[in-house]
C-alpha cells in the first residue's frame, strides 16, 4: 500500500525568487546611486551596489536552475514531489534583468563621472 504524499514547493525555486527579486531592487540603487551623486562620487558606490546586484542574479539564475531540476527529477510513487516551476522561471528572469541592469546603471554612472 502506497500513501499519497502531497507536493511541495521547492524551496529552491523559492530562493531563486527571492534572489532575483533583490537582485532587481539593487538594480535600481545602482543606476540612483549613479545619477543622483554624480559629483560626490556616485559612481563608487554604484560600483559597490552593482557587485552585489550582479552577484545576487548571477545566485538567482544558479539556483533557479537547480530547483528546476529538482522538480522536473522523476520520482517512485511515495517519494515527496516537488512544484514550483513557474517561481524558479520567475527568479530566473529577475536575476537576469537585475544582473544587466545592473551592469547598465554601472556603466551609466561611470559615463555620468567622466562627463
Amino acid at each position: 500500500m502506497h500513501l499519497d504524499v502531497a507536493p511541495v514547493t521547492s524551496g529552491l525555486a523559492i530562493g531563486a525568487l527571492v534572489a532575483g527579486i533583490a537582485s532587481a531592487l539593487v538594480s535600481l540603487l545602482v543606476i540612483c546611486f549613479g545619477v543622483t551623486f554624480v559629483d560626490e562620487g556616485g559612481a563608487w558606490a554604484s560600483g559597490a551596489f552593482a557587485v552585489l546586484g550582479v552577484l545576487t542574479g548571477v545566485a538567482a539564475v544558479v539556483i533557479g536552475l537547480l530547483g528546476q531540476r529538482q522538480i522536473r527529477r522523476p520520482v517512485p510513487p511515495p517519494a515527496v514531489r516537488f512544484t514550483g516551476r513557474g517561481l524558479a522561471v520567475a527568479g530566473i528572469s529577475c536575476g537576469v534583468v537585475g544582473a544587466v541592469l545592473s551592469l547598465l546603471g554601472l556603466g551609466l554612472a561611470l559615463l555620468l563621472a567622466l562627463a
